[in-house]
């Protein structure tokens, strides 16, 4: 049982983190082993904001080396950056762990950021215009104090809240979920995939990383991949409800939209409301309500039906 919850505002912005956070806190009795964010922000045309990890939470209880050993990630992802030819405009750390880059690239950027990932324990979560993609472990108000996303001002968001069934509790393994080649999409799922491994293999042979084993990050390679091959968001998701095998409910977020699938069983919940300026959509009524305290109707999407909204 995990949580997910959706936001988009048309034609606006507004502190889509800290509304994001107090969605999820609703939601954290449905998972407190890790809370993730993909919030949007405005686009830096010609410039990317990554989101990268050089080690797990766990790994800080390790011993006193593993600073030195994130030190010596850091300058290694510095100095393949600039191997690269791109050129470094901000530089913050979230934690000792987490980093977040504005890049402007001079070159091939997911050659560089393949490049990056060959660095022990490295790991980028997101590459994007507009995405920053955060997660980590415990709950949306201890993650969105940690890196600042109270007063983050963007257009959309998704978030989820995880209880671990089948993998790791750790970064790794906690949603959103982002996946090369197109940028600033990320992907959030309640329910399992039972032709994971068949799916995914066919995405290895086309090329795709997989940085996890959770059955999650098929839906950000799937979505992907169809993306970069000019299939438009609305009929990705369709296609899913036939290709994909399981209990599913997820919503994925681009630069621009945010969409929305249910399985042909439709078991997993999701509730929503949209009114002509915003749409919000979550696990339970309980995380709109969280941001919408006045009497709002909602009603819950059928089986197959599959959604999209324009920022």
């Amino acid at each position: 049982m995990c949580g997910i919850a959706g936001i988009i505002h048309r034609g606006n912005r507004s502190n889509v983190g800290g509304e994001m956070t107090s969605m999820l806190m609703a939601l954290r009795h449905r998972g407190p082993d890790s809370t993730g964010f993909a919030v949007y922000g405005p686009p830096n045309t010609g410039d990317y904001v990554m989101r990268i990890k050089v080690a797990e939470q766990a790994d800080m209880a390790t011993g006193h080396d593993i600073k030195d050993k994130i030190t010596e990630r850091i300058a290694e992802v510095d100095r393949r950056i600039a191997l690269h030819g791109a050129e470094i405009l901000q530089y913050d750390a979230a934690t000792v762990y987490a980093l977040r880059y504005v890049i402007r690239p001079n070159g091939d950027m997911e050659e560089m950021a393949r490049h990056l990932e060959e660095i022990e324990s490295v790991e980028i979560l997101s590459l994007g215009s507009g995405l920053e993609l955060i997660k980590d472990l415990g709950d949306a108000n201890e993650v969105g104090d940690a890196y600042g996303l109270n007063d983050f001002n963007g257009t959309h968001a998704i978030g989820h809240t995880r209880m671990a069934t089948e993998s790791d509790v750790d970064i790794r393994s906690a949603h959103p979920y982002w996946a090369f080649p197109y940028n600033d999409i990320a992907v959030v799922h309640n329910g399992q995939i039972t032709n994971y491994w068949i799916m995914r293999r066919e995405m290895e042979r086309k090329g795709h990383r997989f940085m996890s084993d959770c059955d999650s990050e098929l839906l950000a390679v799937y979505t992907a991949h169809n993306l970069a091959h000019d299939i438009s968001l609305e009929e990705s998701l369709s296609r899913s409800v036939d290709e994909i095998d399981g209990v599913f409910t997820y919503l994925v977020a681009t630069k621009d939209q945010l969409g929305m699938a249910k399985d042909t069983m439709a078991a997993k919940p999701l509730v929503l409301y949209e009114s002509d300026d915003l749409i919000a959509m979550a696990s339970e009524e309980v995380a709109i309500r969280s941001i919408l305290p006045q009497e709002i109707d909602t009603y819950d999407p059928y089986d197959e039906e599959v959604r999209v909204w324009q920022a």
